[in-house]
């Protein structure tokens, strides 16, 4: 995915005084409801309103547009089981193109104009890290599904916090299955090339110290500009080094299809190749590099469709009932996002108030919350910690394989990956 990075962000100075006066007004109409009103039907009470931008067009289009099924999808089932202490969710939905200047713009005019009382993040890290600020500077909570970037926590703010585990260690039950293969069968060379996006180049040192610890040699190592658009001399320069694996720091569908196109075309076909990102986005991925390419393509990940516990299966079942398709067909972060409104409502509850102070205060109190992708519980700086899996496609199956034996798992493995245009 090319990212458009923008040059200073645009700042809009506001009159703090006029500012927490309307917030204040807000809180207390809502608060004079109380913790009483919870049990009441939500269409009685005024609602809450949530504020969020989003990529719906341009580079992030695809994952922004699966966000919107996210929390668009969270407020419909929060609602239907009481909204947020008995007041039915308003979601403010702004699209900032993905440009990071309309991204901040879009959250200060949220916040200033819109007087929304609660937000939620964007997708990646490269937007999450100037969502940040714009909500540290104006004292809101800011809970994310897709913002595990090693940048993302580096200011350390309190009222910051990513319902998914941190990117750094993603890959690594992949590099450890390689590494643990009986000798003969191990692959003996990796090659890597990642974009210089902070969600897919923190991934990679982890997994390769394991790999080259193993014996499996790194033939090529490419960091390339998130604002490359033709991937076709990479790709080339990858297979040219006849590496048996292939490790692709991917944020999109795009970019991996653009590598597989161009491996395809030199009969390059690797023993294994895995990306950060894009094989998860469910019928996003397989309309972008077909079906009979999508054999054997791996991909880190929390979450996945078919994860076996009731809160998942009550929201797929609503998935499908408002969006249609399959559940093959759902993109990856939509768990994420989900989650992140799952940990939102759960701060309210537990903190009986939206006050954002209060939320914060009590996302840092050590609490446990169920989420669609599991258990979520944050650390000093808003990271929570838990099973990363590996998928792979399997017959036009979006399957989890790794770790094994880790529950869902299942114990097939497409290894050697199949040739290009054979499914798998």
């Amino acid at each position: 995915m090319r990212r458009q990075r923008d040059g200073k962000l645009s700042r809009r100075r506001y009159a703090a005084g006029s500012i927490a006066l309307a917030g204040g007004l807000l809180l207390a109409a809502l608060g004079s409801a109380g913790v009483a009103g919870a049990s009441a039907a939500p269409h009685k009470q005024s609602p809450v309103l949530i504020g969020v931008s989003l990529s719906l067009s341009g580079d992030n289009a695809a994952y922004g547009q699966a966000f919107k099924q996210g929390y668009e999808l969270w407020a419909d089932y929060q609602n239907a089981h009481g909204g947020l202490l008995g007041h039915p969710i308003q979601l403010k939905i702004l699209s900032d193109a993905s440009s990071l200047t309309q991204l901040v713009t879009n959250y200060e005019t949220l916040i200033t104009l819109d007087h929304v009382q609660l937000i939620l993040g964007p997708f990646s890290t490269l937007f999450t890290v100037p969502t940040e600020k714009v909500a540290h500077r104006f004292g809101y909570a800011l809970i994310d599904g897709a913002g595990g970037g090693p940048e993302a926590f580096a200011a350390h703010y309190r009222d910051y916090f990513d319902v998914s585990v941190p990117v750094i260690g993603q890959l690594l039950p992949f590099a450890k299955w390689l590494a643990t293969m009986p000798k003969k069968q191990r692959p003996t060379t990796v090659a890597y090339a990642t974009s210089n996006d902070p969600f897919t180049q923190p991934m990679i040192p982890p997994a390769q110290k394991v790999m080259q610890k193993a014996g499996i040699r790194t033939v090529y190592y490419k960091v390339f500009p998130a604002e490359v658009t033709d991937y076709t001399p990479i790709a080339d320069a990858v297979a040219a080094s006849h590496a048996q694996v292939v490790v692709l720091g991917s944020v999109d569908a795009s970019t991996v299809a653009a590598f597989m196109q161009a491996f395809e075309q030199t009969h390059y076909n690797p023993k294994a190749f895995i990306a950060t990102s894009g094989p998860d986005s469910g019928s996003s991925f397989v309309s972008a590099v077909g079906a009979s390419n999508t054999g054997g393509i791996m991909v880190p990940d929390q979450w996945f469709p078919s994860t076996d516990n009731a809160l998942n299966h009550a929201m797929t079942k609503l998935y499908l009932k408002k969006f249609g398709g399959t559940l093959n067909g759902m993109n990856g972060e939509i768990g994420g996002t989900f989650s992140s409104g799952e940990v939102l409502a759960a701060a309210v509850k537990g903190s009986h108030s939206i006050s954002n102070a209060k939320i914060i205060s009590w996302l840092h109190g050590n609490h446990t919350i169920q989420t669609v992708q599991g258990p979520v519980k944050f650390n000093s700086v808003g990271q929570t910690f838990g099973g990363t899996y590996i998928f792979q496609w399997q017959h036009l199956k979006f399957v989890q394989i790794l770790p094994k034996g880790a529950p869902g798992s299942v114990k097939t493995i497409l290894y050697p990956k199949p040739v290009w245009g054979q499914g798998g």
